[in-house]
This record gives structure tokens, sequence and C-alpha cells, in this order.
């Protein structure tokens, strides 16, 4: 049987939302179990609402026992709950830029203290530079970070873009996961509004996506806000934590 590349596409999207689809079950009940865990910081529950982290790793279809990469970490809101969800037989790889660390000040430390996330490795390094080896990673996510990209804190680079989805592609399995979402940016934007707005378009992300060899499965409005003119600052108090933001999900 011969199939064109859009055809073989179709298909390769429709076997991998099936299997999220058949996943998302016992991944519900973990990521369930790690919002209610007795050790969660009562900050993370606060910022469950806003944050809806049920639906987004739903939509992501994870799974107990994934290796995960996540991508610019931060302080580990997303850690905490991917952590205790992948379970004992599952690791997260937590990474953050250097040239971020200022902004989440002793949050990783504190995070990850006297190993109470005993399947968590820490991981600073450039976008473009990702700690893991070829072909290894289940799921790689990167929320409310792309934009990065186009940011230099003090004149410092975070990573060549290029090379930071290339590297995406290069730590993920075949049939792996990448997981995106972003500050959407309003349209006619580049990679600057990064630098500026914090913002960067979801065309953006999947066209440099595409170029590293990933194809979109699915993307989502869970995030999205209507009422966000997108051309102000994620930090503006009119938006501040109300930002919309686009949710995609790609195979490789």
């Amino acid at each position: 049987m011969n199939l064109s590349k859009k055809a073989l596409l179709g298909l390769l999207t429709a076997c991998t939302l099936a299997m999220t689809a058949g996943l998302v079950n016992a991944a519900d009940a973990n990521v369930a179990a790690a919002l209610a865990h007795a050790d969660r910081p009562s900050a993370d529950a606060d910022a469950d609402d806003r944050r809806k982290p049920t639906l987004v790793l739903a939509f992501a279809g994870l799974q107990t026992g994934m290796d995960v990469l996540e991508l610019e970490a931060g302080g580990g809101y997303y850690t905490e709950i991917l952590s205790r969800a992948v379970g004992r037989n599952g690791s997260v790889i937590l990474q953050h830029a250097p040239g971020l660390m200022g902004f989440v000040g002793d949050g990783i430390d504190v995070r990850t203290a006297n190993n109470r996330l005993a399947n968590v490795t820490v991981s600073i390094t450039n976008f473009d530079e990702l700690d893991a080896a070829d072909n290894s990673i289940d799921m790689v996510t990167w929320i409310q970070g792309p934009h990065e990209l186009g940011f230099e804190p003090d004149g410092v680079s975070l990573g060549d873009a290029t090379g930071a989805f290339s590297e995406i592609a290069r730590v993920l399995k075949p049939g792996g996961l990448f997981l995106s979402s972003d500050h959407q940016a309003a349209a006619g934007t580049g990679l600057e509004a990064g630098g500026t707005a914090h913002r960067i378009q979801e065309s953006w992300v999947t066209q440099m996506a595409e170029q590293a060899g990933l194809s979109v499965v699915a993307s989502s409005d869970i995030l999205k806000n209507p009422d966000d003119p997108l051309n102000n600052s994620v930090f503006a108090p009119s938006i501040r934590g109300n930002t919309s933001q686009f949710l995609t999900l790609y195979v490789k």
C-alpha cells in the first residue's frame, strides 16, 4: 500500500490521538493524586484554577512511567505534579536556563531539597544544550516558555532558537511528544515579542517545531482568554495572570 506524505501524517496523528485518549484515564488518577498530595505547597494549589494542570496534562496524554524533560521549570510548580504523576518508574529532568536563575531565587533548591522528589534531576543549561541522550525522552514540556528564545536578560543569550528546537527533536524518542504553551502574541509579531512583551505567536512555535521534524497532533483553547488584547506585556497589571495562552501538542 502506497500512502502519500499527507496520508501518512494523518495516520500517525490519528494513532497518536488514539494512544493519548486510551491512556488519559490512568494519567488523570495520578495527576489528581499529585494535586492532593499532603506535601504539596499550598501556594501551588492556589494557582490550580488559573493554570488548569489536570486539563493540560490530560490533553498532553501524560502517562505513568514516562521520562519527561521539563523545559524552563522555574520554581517547580509543574515539576512537583509531573514527578508524582509519572511515579517511581518514571523520571523528570527539571531544566532551567542559567540566565533565568535570578528569577527563581532559591525555588528550585527548596523544591528538590532532601530528595523530596526522588525521581527529579536538576539540569541548568541553555535551551540549545539539553542534558539528555538522543531518543531518550517520552515527553518534553515547555510551558509559558518558548518566548524566552527572544529574551536576553542583561544581554545574556538563553540559546539559539533553531538549536533549541533541534535539541527537543534530538532527545525525544520516535513517537515522543512535545507539549508547548505560551502567552499568545499579536498577529504580525515575531521572536522579538519574546524580549519585549514576553509573548510569542503559536504559529512561530509550530514553524520551528516542524522545521525540526515534529508534527502537530492537536491544539487546545483551554488556556485562551478572548479579552486579552495580545499586544501588552504579560506583566501589565491589567492582564497579569490572565493572558491568553495557546496549548499545542507535537509528535516526533
